[in-house]
């Protein structure tokens, strides 16, 4: 999933959820990671995420973007939205019979907010530690549609890679560099503009992931960015029973400033962990690269996802 003196070019990373549709494609340079080619478009305020207009209007923007001269190629790596996406940490099953996904769609099918049908149920685990899994699962016709959408945009999906291994990669790419990084634990925020995702891992590995739906478009409400402080400590609270004696080291605020500062400041300081602003965007070389422009809006948006997939 995851050189010498010819430059690798990654894929596409598309980011496409129901706010829109980033895209970045990223290469190794000689001493730094280049950005080859982004762009952002905001959903349609008329269309409704989700909706059959919402499809088309992401076929159209995914198919115009691939089809110019920015990009290379029309190879492109995605991911399944975070709100279309339900997540489950539990310990790993012992089979009695069948096999262990099946032990893990039997442990998790009550708690599935969508009809527990097997055949209407995709499922995904990866193994953390102390015996645990993350377990990701949804509905058939949902990744169904999303490939339906690569295929009609003309592009060339290689895979579709959980959202949280993407944001981990984003990280160990960008912010885990250091030796002493390799088994430190850090709590990730990406603030996206309808929800905030968060994933504590072991530098790429992640060990937890949630999204709680709000977001940048209303975090500077006291009474939303209070809302979130609470879901946090409850969402640390949550990973600190699963996990015995794992201590959080470091916050990691990957929407960079997509946010403003100062909501951030306040979410460090209630949770109470070393916080740093982990800009992506800032952190890669732009040579001749068509991204949108620093000053503008989309330019502020996050980074975050659709540079993990452009490494995965």
């Amino acid at each position: 999933m995851f050189g010498g003196s010819k430059k690798k070019t990654y894929a596409i990373g598309v980011d496409l959820s129901g706010a829109g549709l980033a895209m970045a494609q990223l290469a190794n340079g000689k001493e730094e990671t280049v950005l080859l080619a982004g762009s952002r478009l905001a959903r349609p305020k008329d269309i409704p995420s989700g909706s059959p207009q919402w499809q088309r209007w992401a076929i159209d923007a995914l198919g115009e973007a691939t089809s110019g001269k920015a990009f290379h190629g029309r190879n492109v790596t995605g991911a399944l939205p975070a709100a279309e996406v339900f997540i489950d940490h539990v310990k790993c099953p012992k089979p009695s019979k069948g096999t262990l996904a099946d032990a893990i769609f039997r442990k998790i099918k009550q708690k599935l907010p969508f009809d527990a049908a097997p055949q209407n149920t995709l499922i995904k685990y990866i193994p953390t530690e102390q015996d645990n899994l993350m377990v990701l699962a949804t509905e058939r016709v949902i990744v169904e549609r999303h490939l339906a959408i690569y295929k009609r945009a003309g592009t060339k999906l290689s895979s579709l890679v959980a959202w949280p291994v993407a944001l981990a990669n984003c990280y160990v790419r960008f912010f885990g560099k250091r030796t002493a990084d390799v088994n430190e634990v850090v709590m990730l925020l990406d603030i996206r503009p309808d929800c905030t995702d968060v994933v504590i891992g072991r530098h790429g590995n992640p060990l937890f992931a949630c999204s709680i739906p709000i977001g940048s478009h209303v975090i500077q409400d006291a009474n939303a960015l209070s809302k979130l402080e609470l879901d946090l400590k409850r969402a640390r609270q949550y990973f600190q029973s699963i996990y015995k004696n794992v201590p959080i080291e470091r916050l990691i605020f990957l929407s960079g400033l997509a946010v403003d500062e100062s909501a951030c400041k306040s979410l460090a300081s209630q949770l109470q962990i070393r916080a740093q602003l982990g800009d992506c965007y800032e952190a890669v070389a732009k040579q001749g690269a068509k991204t949108p422009d620093d000053s503008t809006d989309e330019g502020q948006g996050s980074w975050a996802l659709a540079f993990g997939l452009s490494l995965s």
